[in-house]
């Protein structure tokens, strides 16, 4: 299934950040608004956001967006293959084997129906 990125209603409101380059293992950013990584974030690296996380490369590791309870809250990435992946109070692992068939177009993360739900997005 693929996905818009963005209902017009929806789009991002408040602080943003940008954080230029890769975030490499135990690199960990905390911040009230979105974020918006122009590079990976590897294993090992988090990032946490009250907001939205937009992610210009490929996440392997840790993020929790809608860190205080916005359920509304996406994660979006060139490629998804996190840890972990935390939208407001719900938490999801990939499945085993998940690289093999991930990767192949950006993806967004959003909680649809009361669970997380990832799908391709339209570009």
């Amino acid at each position: 299934m693929m996905t818009d990125l963005w209902d017009k209603n929806d789009l991002p409101k408040g602080n943003t950040v940008l954080i230029e380059g890769p975030l490499r293992s135990g690199h960990k950013i905390d911040y009230d608004g979105n974020v918006v990584v122009m590079g990976d974030v590897n294993a090992g690296a988090e990032v946490r956001a009250t907001g939205h996380i937009i992610i210009f490369g490929a996440l392997r590791g840790m993020v929790h967006s809608g860190a205080q309870g916005d359920t509304r809250a996406k994660v979006l990435a060139l490629m998804l293959f996190p840890t972990q992946l935390r939208i407001a109070d719900h938490i999801t692992c990939p499945p085993q084997g998940y690289e093999e068939i991930a990767g192949k177009a950006p993806e967004i993360a959003q909680i649809t129906g009361g669970k997380v739900v990832i799908e391709q997005l339209i570009v």
